[in-house]
């Protein structure tokens, strides 16, 4: 069971990790687009994009918890 739940933790890492650079970098390309677009209503792309980042980086925080839970349940 270890064998298949360590690297599912590694995946869920660089999941997590993917998905806060992707998210960091669409903050920056929105707060520039911000900055050129003036009073425009509603969220742009880039805002969009943000949000779906950050909560795919909660969820596989989440579920790499969940990982690291089950494999000290299974180590007792």
């Amino acid at each position: 069971m270890k064998y298949i739940l360590i690297p599912l933790l590694i995946v869920l890492m660089a999941m997590a990790v993917i998905s806060l650079v992707r998210g960091i970098i669409a903050f920056l390309k929105s707060t520039r687009e911000d900055l050129e677009r003036g009073d425009q209503q509603g969220a742009t792309e880039m805002q969009l994009l943000q949000n779906k980042m950050m909560f795919n980086r909660i969820k596989y925080q989440g579920l790499a918890v969940l990982v690291v839970v089950i494999l000290l349940a299974a180590s007792r």
